[in-house]
């Protein structure tokens, strides 16, 4: 992460990008070594996607929930795989990608569409933790490494 607000380097500038702009910062982070910026950037595109779905479920599939499960499908096993190696951290990013969102709120989301969705990812977050053990056993039983 680039400053001492524990978000990447660009955060403030990439408030106005949609959800598809945000999740696609996560691929070549990832390939540059960058890996917990691709995760805050997966985390906080999927947070804003979720929550364009919530408030506009009738949207053009071409740029809604088709696109978003498309890149759900593309770019979140490699990212999920490598984030979920270590629960802490991945809890610590999901928490900076919504302190991110609410200094940074999207004005064309209604209000009770990104609460919504700000509490799932928050619920994501404590079933992640008080599931870390058994996460961690998962891994290592499918050979996949925890760090």
């Amino acid at each position: 992460m680039a400053d001492n607000t524990g978000f990447p380097e660009g955060a403030e500038q990439a408030t106005t990008l949609q959800a598809s702009e945000l999740m696609m910062k996560a691929p070549p982070l990832f390939k540059a070594g960058r890996k917990e910026e691709a995760v805050f950037w997966y985390y906080a595109g999927q947070l804003r996607a979720r929550a364009v779905m919530k408030a506009y479920p009738d949207q053009d599939p071409s740029g809604g929930p088709a696109l978003f499960g498309a890149l759900f499908e593309t770019i979140g096993p490699e990212i999920n795989g490598w984030a979920f190696g270590d629960i802490p951290q991945l809890q610590r990013t999901i928490a900076s990608v919504l302190e991110w969102d609410r200094l940074h709120p999207d004005s064309s989301i209604p209000a009770a569409a990104k609460e919504a969705t700000r509490s799932g990812l928050e619920k994501l977050s404590l079933q992640i933790g008080q599931n870390a053990d058994q996460i961690r056993r998962e891994r290592a039983a499918n050979g996949l490494p925890n760090r």
